[in-house]
């Protein structure tokens, strides 16, 4: 074999990538149709927010726009009736930071009219008796009631007791209708809008679960996690609420669907995949749970009843599109379903199908400016490490390649903890693949999705067993002769760029290059630096997950002098999740120790570049390290001066 790879004719050069069809923003994030069927309501990605627009259909017009400014993010928004939406914002700080909520639900006509917060943040309720300041999230938006929803609202003070309050949707008035059993809580209704269970945690981090029966019932214990070791939630009910559905931790495997009898108490396992946890539910026109799905390799889906009208509509759905399908939303008739359709090669179409007439009518594409033809397949592997643990991820390969003694990018994904890789389209994997380079993603240990045992293997093995998995994926690549051993690079961002320095620092003969983009460097410096240690429960975050011993050992900054592979970094100056001074001293040890390091930094960006400016250069200068020690494809044009220090 490995003569005829060395004899067999070298394939053509891939062309320059085109970077800006890659960081592109798509005209529409999410679209859902209005219960009457005569509006569209959409979330627009722009560079440094998302906005909503709400268009009229019978003549594409914007009637109305919700824009908080700079930093904003429309986090959810749903149809209260056919004439008014309700929006929740949330607020991040650079392209891969994680949204945090404002804790504010906004309302809004279809025309723009009666627009403004009616609870949260600053917001003060109508009511008198409750003009705290509160923490507001959607709990139901009761489907068939267009005047109020209900809404959890968490005061702002310390670890406080969540209410359970019906909205109303115009005034923002409430009433109390329940009060959690424990702090911090979020509610679950049944298909009534009745609060039935609630679930909250305290600085612990350990979740307890309560259930009652009705609305003047006691709440009696479900589940203690500090006790069992195990988490359980709620994830709502059966068309007649005579049972719940919870999703459970196992002691080892993947998470596994409960059926809760309501008047027993009883539980019993109903699903439960080899592989996977849960994605997300599938629900019915009433909210009730029908089935779920998951990503065992490539998204399926899973009905509780494989028989019913939900799981035949889904069943024919798919078999129609060939990919995979969500239905966002429906009209209340139940005639007029919003479809988002999407694969790893497609970044999704929007569609209305018509349940009578079977017909479907083409409404949005994502990434319309993208030929999926030429785009790369997203393969699912397994593999075992070097103490038998069996890892998943997925390996990108070049459209049209031979898929053999390729160079390849290790691409580690950020979090690090219960954050996963998923099967779909991603922009970034695309454009490495159209570089002309094999992309590995592994879901280490410590990532999400695969159970908890799965999960908490990676806790305190930053730069230990979570490093040696992506050795040991490396090293299997290279075994199964998809990648050349002379032409890899380790990539990635957040943590997934602490584990590319990392693995120059730990494996110095296995890497060609390695590039970090808005990493942490320096672990002893999370304890002081940054946002996750300003909050108590940040700092037990930090001592289970990270721990406090042998720190610096594990830290790339202090290892500099055992690299030997050149260094690309990337960082803002406004980032608080990874503070710049991580990237500064990765960089002031390499050029101390006489090692080859570049950098990039923007002053005015976050935790990931939003300015298109600056990501087309970021973009093309990586394609260009990478082009200098893998021998792939540069970006087509080199991007254009700016304020890069």
């Amino acid at each position: 074999m490995a003569a005829l790879l060395a004899t067999a004719p070298a394939l053509a050069a891939p062309a320059p990538v085109d970077v800006n069809a890659f960081i592109r923003k798509d005209i529409f994030n999410d679209i859902q149709i209005s219960p009457d069927g005569q509006f569209f309501a959409a979330t627009v990605p722009r560079e440094d927010r998302t906005i909503l627009v709400i268009l009229r259909r019978s003549d594409n017009q914007v009637t109305a726009t919700v824009d908080d400014g700079r930093h904003s993010h429309v986090a959810g928004f749903t149809w209260a009736s056919a004439s008014r939406l309700l929006v929740t914002m949330a607020r991040k700080f650079g392209s891969l930071d994680s949204p945090g909520g404002t804790g504010e639900i906004y309302g809004v006509d279809v025309d723009g009219q009666h627009a403004g917060v009616l609870v949260g943040g600053s917001a003060k309720s109508q009511n008198a008796r409750k003009s705290q300041s509160v923490i507001a999230q959607l709990v139901d938006d009761l489907p068939h009631d267009d005047q109020y929803v209900i809404i959890g609202a968490h005061p702002y003070e310390g670890q406080a007791y969540t209410l359970a309050e019906r909205m109303d949707v115009r005034t923002g008035r409430r009433t109390t209708v329940a009060r959690s059993p424990v702090v911090n809580a979020d509610f679950t209704t049944d298909t009534q809008g009745v609060v039935r269970f609630a679930a909250g945690a305290d600085s612990s981090r350990r979740v307890k679960l309560y259930y009652r029966a009705g609305p003047d019932a006691e709440w009696t214990l479900v589940n203690d996690e500090s006790q069992t070791g195990l988490d359980m939630s709620p994830i709502g009910f059966s068309p007649d609420n005579k049972t719940a559905y919870l999703e459970a931790e196992q002691a080892s495997g993947p998470n596994a669907i409960l059926a809760f009898d309501t008047v027993s108490g009883e539980r019993r396992q109903v699903m439960r995949d080899d592989q996977s946890d849960p994605a997300g539910a599938i629900r019915d026109a009433n909210g009730a749970v029908v089935g779920f799905s998951f990503y065992d390799g490539a998204r399926r889906t899973a009905f509780l009843d494989e028989t019913s009208s939900e799981a035949q509509l889904y069943r024919t759905l798919e078999k129609t599109f060939g990919q995979a399908v969500h239905v966002t939303s429906r009209t209340a008739d139940g005639r007029k379903l919003l479809l988002q359709v999407w694969s790893d090669r497609d970044p999704g179409d929007f569609y209305i199908f018509d349940t009578t007439a079977k017909t479907a009518e083409h409404v949005a594409a994502r990434g319309s400016w993208l030929d999926a033809k030429n785009m790369a397949a997203m393969e699912p592997v397994r593999l075992k490490a070097r103490d038998g643990m069996e890892l998943y991820g997925y390996l990108t390969l070049p459209a049209g390649s031979s898929g053999k003694n390729l160079p390849m990018i290790v691409n580690p994904h950020g979090g690090p903890f219960g954050i996963q890789d998923l099967w779909g389209f991603q922009s970034e994997v695309q454009m490495l693949a159209q570089a002309g380079y094999a992309v590995l993603q592994l879901n280490y240990r410590g990532s999400g999705g695969y159970g908890d045992a799965y999960n908490k293997a990676g806790a305190r093995q930053w730069g230990l067993s979570m490093q040696d998995d992506l050795t040991d994926a490396t090293r299997w690549a290279i075994a199964q002769g998809v990648a050349d051993p002379s032409r890899i690079c380790i990539y990635g961002a957040s943590y997934g760029a602490y584990a590319a320095l990392m693995g120059v620092a730990k494996e110095p003969e296995l890497y060609r290059c390695a590039a970090g983009y808005v990493g942490v460097y320096d672990l002893p410096a999370m304890y002081d630096k940054g946002d996750i240690q300003e909050r108590k429960s940040g700092i037990s975050f930090l001592d289970e997950w990270l721990g406090k011993t042998e720190l610096a050992a594990s830290s790339p900054n202090r290892l500099a002098d055992r690299i030997k592979a050149p260094v690309f970094l990337a960082a803002g100056g406004e980032d608080r999740r990874a503070p710049i001074e991580h990237s500064r001293m990765m960089e002031a040890a390499l050029k101390k120790a006489d090692k080859p390091v570049e950098a990039l930094y923007y002053e005015t960006e976050g935790h990931g570049f939003y300015t298109q400016e600056h990501q087309r250069e970021y973009y093309t200068r990586l394609l260009a390290f990478f082009a200098r020690h893998l021998g792939g494809a540069p970006a087509a044009s080199a991007a254009a001066p700016s304020s890069a220090k």
